[in-house]
C-alpha cells in the first residue's frame, strides 16, 4: 500500500492534466488581451511556469515519495498490479537515477496513470478536486 500522501499525487495529476491541455503547436503572441476578449490559449512557451511548478514540486519530495510516485504511475499504467506494490517500489528504487520529474513529465497520459494507480488502491482525486473549487 502506498504511503505517499494522496493529495500530493493528486496535485501532480492535476498539474499534469494542465500540461496535457497545452497547445504545443502555437507560439505565444504579443496580442492585446482586450482585442482577444481576454481569451488565452495555453502554449508551452507562454505557460512554462506550469511545467516548472510541477517539476519543482516533484523534486522537492523526499526520495521515498518520488519512488512511490513512479511506482504508482507504473501500477496505473498496468506494468504492475496493486498486489505487486512492493515489487514496483523495489524496481523504482533500483532504476532511480537522474531527475524523477524529467522522467515522469516525459510519460504521456501521466495524470491518467496516476489516477489509475490511486484507483487500484481504492483512492481517488475526487475530494482533492472538490476542495480546489
Amino acid at each position: 500500500m502506498p504511503t505517499i500522501n494522496t493529495d500530493k499525487v493528486c496535485f501532480v495529476a492535476v498539474k499534469a492534466r494542465e500540461l496535457e491541455s497545452e497547445d504545443e503547436g502555437m507560439d505565444a503572441d504579443a496580442s492585446n488581451p482586450t482585442d482577444d476578449h481576454f481569451v488565452s490559449v495555453l502554449t508551452e512557451d507562454a505557460f512554462a511556469t506550469t511545467r516548472d511548478e510541477i517539476s519543482s514540486f516533484i523534486e522537492s519530495m523526499d526520495i521515498d515519495e518520488q519512488i512511490e510516485l513512479v511506482a504508482l504511475m507504473w501500477v496505473g499504467r498496468g506494468d504492475f498490479a496493486a498486489s505487486e506494490w512492493n515489487e514496483a517500489v523495489a524496481q523504482a528504487r533500483a532504476r532511480h537515477e537522474g531527475s524523477t520529474s524529467a522522467y515522469l513529465l516525459g510519460v504521456p497520459l501521466l495524470a491518467s496513470f496516476l489516477e489509475g494507480g490511486l484507483a487500484e488502491f481504492g483512492e481517488s482525486c475526487e475530494l482533492y478536486a472538490a476542495d480546489r473549487q
